[in-house]
């Protein structure tokens, strides 16, 4: 995101909060400018893209060396414009409460200044209307995640489906950092998920309407499931190399509308991986692992084939995360 790819090139950083109207973008900046760790040298530049309902604390501003500038329309947000205030305030580093009605991608694809680059991307929910969010403005919603690293669910009760939420933004951006804070602004574990299937039993035995469960929660607590065994029903995804031992048995997972799928699934080692057909349907029943893989650039959970039967295909392909 913003002009260097290579984080050490950035002289100007910039952090990035977007989230809709309401969603806490305020109230977390402020309590970031606030911080001791925040109070450095050198000016910091905060540009808003929309009057929200938190008024920073002007002595705050006054205090921290912080200086506001604010942009009313998509138009005004623009090369030109923060070149202008790059030379106006000089700033040592760049806070930007993004408009959330405003697609993100608009300021990730767009030229930043000599130096600036965005080293941070925070994105704040509010819980008590994250479904009305999903129903209503779900692309923007996604495109906000996609390349977000910390997601903060805020006002957060435990009549919530808070476990529900975080598959939902996993599905879209694995990579991102979830937390969650109650009502009293606290952030903490305010929630302790059951999983619906038995991860003490001989087999842990996903269920077709599991799957994406299953998906997220063995990449966030690999320790649960290494060394154990799972049984799921998938398709089969083989690599360029029809010879290749290994395969990837998933699903199509809906991260935003019908027309925005994406295929989620785990590497799986088998000698019967050149004999099976890309597309098919089959059982697998696998030992899971964790180690690099080139393919995911990472380490990562590995499955080992015990048995690979063909199967239908499920009534219902699609995983959803909501």
């Amino acid at each position: 995101m913003g002009l260097y790819d290579d984080i050490d090139d950035i002289q100007t950083p910039v952090y990035l909060a977007a989230g809709f109207l309401e969603g806490g973008k305020s109230t977390f900046l402020e309590y970031t400018i606030g911080q001791d760790y925040f109070e450095i040298a050198g000016r910091t530049l905060l540009i808003l893209c929309e009057e929200g309902e938190v008024e920073y604390d002007k002595a705050l501003l006054k205090k921290t060396h912080t200086v506001v500038e604010i942009l009313e329309e998509p138009e005004d947000l623009s090369t030109d414009s923060l070149e202008y205030m790059d030379k106006k305030h000089r700033p040592a580093r760049v806070l930007i409460e993004y408009n959330g009605m405003w697609p993100v991608s608009q300021i990730e694809e767009m030229k930043m200044p000599k130096g600036w680059g965005i080293v941070q991307q925070i994105t704040t929910v509010d819980a008590s209307c994250f479904q009305v969010y999903m129903n209503n403005l779900k692309p923007l919603f996604v495109e906000m995640i996609r390349n977000t690293d910390l997601v903060i669910f805020n006002r957060c009760n435990r009549e919530l489906p808070l476990a529900g939420f975080r598959r939902s933004v996993k599905v879209v951006n694995q990579r991102a950092e979830i937390l969650f804070e109650n009502e009293s602004g606290q952030v903490c574990d305010i929630f302790e998920e059951s999983m619906p299937y038995d991860l003490d039993g001989d087999v842990i035995d996903i269920m077709e309407e599991d799957y994406g469960i299953w998906y997220v929660d063995m990449r966030d607590n690999p320790e649960d499931y290494e060394g154990k065994t799972v049984k799921f029903k998938g398709i089969v995804l083989k690599s360029k190399d029809h010879k290749a031992e290994f395969f990837v048995p998933g699903r199509m997972a809906m991260t935003c509308c019908a027309d925005d799928t994406t295929f989620i699934g785990y590497v799986c080692k088998s000698k019967e991986a050149p004999e099976l057909t890309t597309g098919s349907w089959v059982s697998v029943t696998a030992e899971v692992g964790w180690e690099y893989v080139e393919v995911y650039r990472d380490e990562g959970p590995v499955l080992y084939a015990k048995e690979i039967i063909p199967c239908e295909p499920l009534k219902e392909e699609l995983v959803y995360f909501n």
